[in-house]
């Protein structure tokens, strides 16, 4: 076989798999190890999303246990291609929908989550976005998979493992090991053994006592101020610390800056001046109880101002990427003037579904789509315009979303930034016609559920095509694979969704939007149509997170929204990814003294990669199953301690750092053997 060649002048591209050669590729063994995946790895994705505000992508893990089965069933190359394929894009299918369909709750749109009320709806959102996305996406295929400009890193890291055979295969064992040490580590949290979080209440000056002097010396007018605030130790998550380790350092920082400037400026700050009258609020017979108080602050003042700063962050993203954004859409255009003849010269690797059935299609989806805002709304006229702007808008995001997929991966693609200015556009134009209340905010999320999951899936299934270029896949068949999976994992998001919610509400929580369900984009997404549409902004608040945005962009930091983000979310969430940003920047240290090349190096970010992606699935699988364990007999849950220490979590947390860059460092190999593709996640 041939390796891919670079593209100089007219040579042609040679696939890894020649365009002549017959192999198995579109098998049901494959067709159904994808589906399964795709479940696995959305509902795992769809746990760690609603709880840390991040996902991953699949394609890296996919790929990895594709190789992994199949070569023990002796498939071929092109089969493993369609297994990943139809397996990562579940992960793309549950950012969409965590993104948006609990906002519909958290904005009251919808008065219940139950399967009664909400299945139905939620699936046929998510199903319709699947759908187009894929469909938005096989338009612009050829010519952004073809251009020589974009790297696409984890398609080629993907498609690398592939062709690694045993090393691949090696790859698996990091995977699934720690696939268990993760869902081990939950559980024994869960029952007990040890504590996985840890609170303390600082005292912020002395209630009763405390002034602030509004005056120069000597001046009568004091305030009286002093409280008590809140402060959280890191979680002892192995997915949260697998996702900090992931991300890397510099980025964990950022988003844990934003958690440092939410508990320890702001909220403190609140609870010092706003102190005395808070005091009215606290139960008389709960006398410690500032910890409620303090998450109240948290979560009705400090939330709304770091809505502003993801707004601004959202913004500040896409403008940054205005030249990419620019020259998607134009080569999205320039593909579509393609001809008849042109298609019919097309070689079996560059066959697709042809331009008149995917319009097809695209219309059929856009009648149903109008019915579905119809019947989530109550309206007709505003529904049928909601549908035109979200088929605009949409095409025009799921190609932008397929080109910073070139440039910078899935697990980099800004969705939410795409989303967030889809649901403002809907939400002036229902403004603009005079829609308000619940319908009207119903209709802006529909439009914004649906352009967020088909952005998602348009950037993962270029990804996926880019990786079957690579190899030799044959397009269509790709094409088929995702629209399997992307109906298979529609039908079944709902229910990690509803899953998760109903268990939080069973343990004590509110469901989406409490602290151990944050739902930080939902929450966005809610806050902004509630407030633009329903009138219930809190504008000054907003206004305030605004110039935050503002100062942070001016201050060069490198991305705003994921300090924003970090103010959103719990700081056990946050100081926790930290965490494991510091673990990884160890290990690199460690690397770096010992003197590893560059081949070593490579080695042992793969394994890192793939020990973070092992603990991450490990605890949102075992996570799950304790949700569901949540409606079983309390005998199902024991508890083996009723105090637990949380000294015995910092032990067990020490235990998972020293085996994150241990295990790693034991993969650098022979400095004499070629450097692998690096896991650019």
């Amino acid at each position: 076989m041939s390796t891919p060649t670079t593209v100089n002048g007219p040579k042609k591209h040679q696939p890894f798999v020649p365009e002549t050669m017959e192999m198995k590729e579109f098998t049901l063994r494959a067709v159904l190890l994808g589906l399964v995946m795709t479940v696995v790895l959305g509902a795992a994705n769809a746990y760690l999303g609603l709880r840390a505000g991040i996902t991953i992508a699949a394609t890296y893990p996919a790929a990895v246990i594709a190789m992994a089965v199949l070569r023990a069933w002796k498939g071929s190359l092109l089969e493993e291609n369609i297994a990943r394929t139809a397996g990562s894009i579940g992960e793309s299918v549950a950012a969409g929908a965590i993104f948006t369909i609990p906002a519909f709750l958290l904005s009251r749109a919808w008065s219940s989550f139950r399967p009664a009320d909400a299945y139905w709806k939620s699936t046929a959102l998510i199903m319709v976005g699947s759908i187009l996305g894929v469909l938005f996406i096989s338009l612009v295929r050829r010519v952004m998979v073809e251009d020589p400009e974009l790297p696409f890193p984890e398609s080629v890291a993907a498609a690398e493992i592939h062709k690694a055979g045993q090393r691949g295969a090696q790859a698996a064992k990091y995977l699934f090991w720690n696939i268990g040490i993760g869902g081990v580590v939950y559980m024994l949290g869960r029952f007990g053994l040890f504590a996985a979080d840890k609170d303390f209440h600082p005292v912020v000056g002395s209630l009763g006592h405390s002034q602030v002097r509004l005056g120069t010396a000597g001046s009568t007018n004091l305030v009286a101020a002093g409280g008590t605030s809140m402060f959280a130790a890191p979680s002892v998550s192995p997915a949260y610390l697998g996702v900090g380790y992931i991300i890397g350092l510099r980025l964990a920082a950022l988003q844990f800056a934003g958690g440092v400037l939410a508990w320890g400026l702001m909220v403190p700050l609140l609870i010092f001046f706003l102190g005395p009258q808070l005091k009215q609020y606290l139960p008389s017979d709960t006398p410690d109880n500032w910890a409620a108080i303090a998450a109240q602050v948290w979560r009705f003042i400090v939330r709304p101002i770091a809505v502003g700063g993801m707004l601004v962050g959202a913004a500040y993203t896409l403008f940054k990427m205005r030249q990419s954004l620019t020259a998607g859409l134009g080569k999205a255009f320039s593909d579509l003037r393609q001809t008849a003849a042109q298609r019919a010269k097309l070689s079996r690797t560059e066959q697709y579904m042809s331009s008149k059935v995917v319009f097809g299609l695209i219309a059929f989806m856009f009648v149903l789509m109008c019915f579905l805002y119809i019947h989530i709304s109550g309206l007709v006229w505003p529904a049928v315009l909601a549908a035109v702007v979200m088929i605009f808008v949409g095409f025009f995001f799921a190609t932008v979303s397929g080109n910073l997929v070139g440039f910078i991966g899935s697990s980099n693609n800004p969705i939410s930034g795409l989303t967030l200015s889809t649901l403002l556009i809907a939400a002036l134009l229902m403004v603009a016609l005079g829609v308000s209340g619940n319908a009207g905010v119903a209709a802006v999320l529909g439009v914004a559920a649906v352009v967020c999951v088909s952005s998602a899936v348009a950037g993962e299934l270029l990804q996926d095509f880019k990786v079957g270029y690579i190899l030799g896949g044959t397009p269509r068949k790709i094409q088929m694979a995702e629209l399997i999976a992307v109906v298979v994992a529609s039908l079944v998001m709902y229910f990690p969704l509803m899953l998760l919610h109903e268990a939080n509400i069973k343990a004590g929580g509110v469901g989406f939007g409490d602290r151990q369900l944050s739902a930080p984009q939902a929450g966005l997404m809610a806050t902004l149509a509630m407030g633009i549409v329903g009138g219930e902004m809190p504008w000054p608040l907003v206004v305030v997170g605004i110039f935050m945005g503002i100062g942070l962009i001016m201050m060069q930091v490198r991305s705003p929204m994921l300090v924003a983000v970090g103010m959103y979310l719990p700081f056990e969430t946050t100081f926790a990814i930290f965490l494991g940003g510091v673990f990884r920047s160890l290990g690199d240290w460690v690397a770096k003294r010992r003197g590893f090349n560059h081949a070593q190096k490579a080695r042992v970010e793969n394994a890192g990669v793939l020990t973070a992606s092992g603990l991450i699935a490990g605890e949102a699988i075992l996570g799950l199953l304790w949700a569901g364990l949540q409606f079983a007999p309390a005998w199902a849950r024991p508890q083996v301690f009723s105090n637990p220490s949380y000294v015995a979590g910092i032990a067990v947390m020490i235990a998972l750092a020293v085996l994150m860059i241990r295990l790693p460092l034991s993969s650098a190999g022979d400095p004499k053997e070629p450097a692998p593709p690096v896991a650019m996640m």
